[in-house]
C-alpha cells in the first residue's frame, strides 16, 4: 500500500478521437500500477468535478459560458487543438476537481498525485495546446480561497513552456520586476553551473512559477514565468538535472511556498514526438527523485499532475509516469 493517495477516474479519458495526445494513458498507468503491485485498489481515490464557482476563480465568465453552452468560435476551437464536445468539457471539469483533491490531500499526506491534469496551456479566456481549463491554477486558487494555503509554487517540467500558468499568475508580480537574462556565460563562474540554456527571472507575489522547457518549441510566445529555463535542443540527462537543481534552488531561496505543484510532463523524453530534448527514461526518474527529495527535505507538501507525453510507443509514456509514482514512494 502506498503512503499517499492517487487521484484517478476512468472519466479522466479525453474523448478526442484519433489524436497525438494518448488519452488512454491514464487508464494504462492505473492498470500498470495494479498489475505490478506498486499500488493496491485502496490507494486510488475518485475525484468529483470542480464546480463552476471553482473554475471561475481562474477563468473568465464569458469563456466558461462558451464552454458550457458549446458556443466557441471556430478560431477558439482551433487554438485548443482538440475537438469540442460536451463530454470533453465534463472531462476537464473532472480533471480540475482531481487537482483540487490532490492539492487538499497533499496538505495532510505531504504527497498526492493526480493521474491526469497539468493542462498548463489554458488561459483565463481561452484554451490552447490540448488544454481547455487550467486545473492546477484552479486548485491553487481554491485552496487559497479556503485559507488552506497562502502561497504556492508551480514547477513545470513539461517540454513545452507553461504559458497559461505564467499568464494567469503574472498579476501577482510587479510589472517592473523582470530581471535581465542570466546566460550560461555568467553562470559559468559557478563550479556547478550547467551548460547550455538560459534562465530568466521575475519576482513573484503569492504564486511563484518555474518552467523548464525546450526553447525552440511550442508555444511561440512565452510569457515570463518567475523563472524560465530556456533549454537548447537535444539537452541530455545531466545538463537538464543541473538546470533543474539550479532553478529549484534559486526559486526556494527567493520564495517560501505552502504548496509545491509539480507538473511532471513525460515529453522531455528523447523519443517524444512533440519534443526535442534527449532525456532517457532513467534521467526522467532522476528528475522526479530530485523534486521529491527537495520537497521532503524542506517539508513542503507536493501535489503532482502528469501533463504531456507523446512517445512513439505509448508504453514508454506509461513507464515514465509510473516512475514518477515510484520516485514519490521511494522518497517517503
Amino acid at each position: 500500500m502506498l503512503p499517499f493517495k492517487l487521484v484517478y477516474s476512468d472519466a479522466y479519458y479525453l474523448p478526442i478521437g484519433a489524436h497525438v495526445f494518448p488519452a488512454e494513458k491514464y487508464r494504462r498507468i492505473r492498470d500498470r500500477l495494479l498489475s505490478t503491485g506498486v499500488a493496491a485498489r485502496d490507494d486510488f481515490i475518485e475525484p468529483q468535478p470542480a464546480t463552476d464557482q471553482d473554475i471561475l476563480l481562474v477563468h473568465r465568465p464569458e469563456y466558461v459560458q462558451k464552454l458550457k453552452s458549446g458556443t466557441l468560435t471556430p478560431r477558439e476551437e482551433m487554438e485548443m487543438e482538440i475537438p469540442y464536445s460536451r463530454e470533453l468539457v465534463e472531462a476537464f471539469w473532472l480533471a480540475a476537481g482531481g487537482s483540487i483533491l490532490a492539492a487538499q490531500l497533499s496538505l495532510s499526506n505531504k504527497v498526492s498525485i493526480s493521474i491526469g491534469g497539468g493542462f498548463h496551456h489554458a488561459f483565463p479566456d481561452h484554451g490552447e495546446g490540448f488544454c481547455m481549463i487550467h486545473d492546477v491554477a484552479v486548485a491553487i486558487r481554491r485552496l487559497q480561497r479556503d485559507d488552506r494555503i497562502r502561497t504556492a509554487m508551480t514547477l513545470d517540467c513539461d517540454v513545452h513552456q507553461g504559458n497559461g500558468t505564467a499568464a494567469i499568475f503574472a498579476g501577482t508580480r510587479t510589472a517592473s520586476s523582470l530581471l535581465p537574462s542570466v546566460s550560461s556565460t555568467s553562470l559559468a563562474r559557478r563550479e556547478d553551473a550547467p551548460v547550455g540554456g538560459k534562465m530568466r527571472q521575475a519576482h513573484a507575489g503569492d504564486v511563484f512559477t518555474i518552467s523548464l522547457h525546450q526553447h525552440n518549441n511550442y508555444p511561440l510566445w512565452k510569457p515570463p514565468s518567475s523563472i524560465d529555463v530556456d533549454l537548447p535542443d537535444g539537452i541530455g540527462d545531466d545538463d537538464y538535472l543541473a538546470w533543474l537543481d539550479n532553478a529549484l534552488s534559486s526559486g526556494l531561496r527567493q520564495f517560501e511556498p505552502d504548496l509545491l505543484c509539480y507538473i511532471a510532463g513525460a515529453d522531455p523524453y528523447r523519443e517524444d514526438q512533440l519534443g526535442g530534448l534527449s532525456l532517457t527514461i532513467e534521467g526522467l526518474k532522476r528528475r522526479d527523485e530530485l523534486v521529491f527529495r527537495v520537497a521532503r527535505t524542506r517539508g513542503i507538501p507536493i501535489m503532482v499532475t502528469f501533463a504531456g507525453g507523446y512517445a512513439r510507443d505509448v508504453e514508454d509514456t506509461v513507464t515514465i509516469h509510473t516512475n514518477t509514482i515510484l520516485a514519490a514512494k521511494a522518497a517517503e
